[in-house]
């Protein structure tokens, strides 16, 4: 039996293997089209114009403008150019990776959790502890709370350590609420679910927050690139495709595994009574009837 280490980094290995295979990348080109389009056509249209809308508003400033000014006095007149574009790549950026997240959240993990589970767990049973409702009512009020979140927190990203774990923390919070979720609503009864999400919740934000740093990647050469920005646009949101994609395999991997190794654990616990195979309730059930599963076995 693995640890908790063990079974979040078996869960790493499989789940990029298994972003090689031909169903995953077939399944990748739909969001990357829907939003590399939307990314694409937003930056060709309205990049210069929200650049300029962000320079004068900063020029109007007077405060701003001194700054500006004494860059510029200094030596330090390219960095005044460079502050508009990246005020608009700020507010752009999360925009993007939200919107990726979503329709991979969507359009890619009910796919890629059911490859998961006919592959390594075909005998798992469905109980259907969540709906399409369900799951895109929960993705939009957690995106939006880890939205509202990361502008609430921008002025601490001024302090320099904070700002390399603020915001992978909440990434990795929302990846987690989100693709955990997702993963387990075919599976999982709504009482499976709940108590796989406490057990495992440390290790399920630890993937989410390694996964946070990973979509940082994009960001980065955009910000590194930002003359062309809007020429990247298209390949950064393939990077947060492939990004979520891989994200998501991670978390159907590691939450698959642990329902099965649940499900074993009851089983392993049950007793016999008058040829009735009768499990113990999970932990914290208060006796609700989706915490216990009764078995009928043939008479010996």
């Amino acid at each position: 039996m693995l640890n908790a280490t063990g079974r979040v980094l078996d869960a790493f290995w499989r789940a990029a293997v298994y972003c090689l295979h031909p169903r995953v990348m077939l399944l990748s080109l739909a969001p990357l089209l829907i939003c590399g389009l939307a990314a694409g056509v937003s930056g060709y249209f309205f990049w210069e114009d929200a650049v300029d809308a962000v320079r004068i508003s900063l020029e109007s400033w007077r405060l701003v403008d001194t700054v500006l000014g004494w860059l510029a006095h200094v030596g330090l007149g390219s960095l005044r150019t460079m502050i508009a574009p990246l005020i608009v790549l700020a507010i752009a950026i999360p925009v993007v990776l939200l919107l990726s997240l979503l329709l991979v959240a969507l359009m890619m993990t009910p796919a890629m959790v059911r490859l998961v589970a006919l592959r390594r767990f075909p005998a798992l049973e469905l109980k259907h502890g969540g709906s399409l409702l369900m799951s895109v009512a929960w993705s939009i009020g957690h995106t939006l709370l880890a939205l509202a979140l990361i502008v609430l927190s921008m002025p601490l990203w001024l302090v320099p350590p904070l700002i390399l774990f603020i915001p992978p923390l909440i990434w990795g919070w929302l990846g987690y609420r989100v693709f955990a979720f997702d993963v387990l609503s075919d599976h999982a009864s709504p009482q499976e679910r709940r108590q796989l999400l406490s057990e495992h919740k440390f290790q399920l934000l630890a993937i989410g927050m390694l996964t946070g740093y990973l979509g940082a990647a994009p960001a980065s050469i955009l910000f590194i690139f930002i003359p062309a920005a809007p020429l990247l646009a298209v390949p950064a949101v393939w990077l947060y495709t492939l990004v979520f994609a891989f994200t998501s395999l991670w978390f159907a991997h590691y939450a698959l595994a642990a329902l099965n190794d649940l499900r074993l654990s009851r089983v392993a616990s049950s007793t016999l009574i008058d040829g009735v195979e009768v499990l113990e309730p999970l932990a914290g059930s208060s006796g609700d009837p989706e915490g216990r599963a009764v078995q009928t076995l043939p008479p010996v």
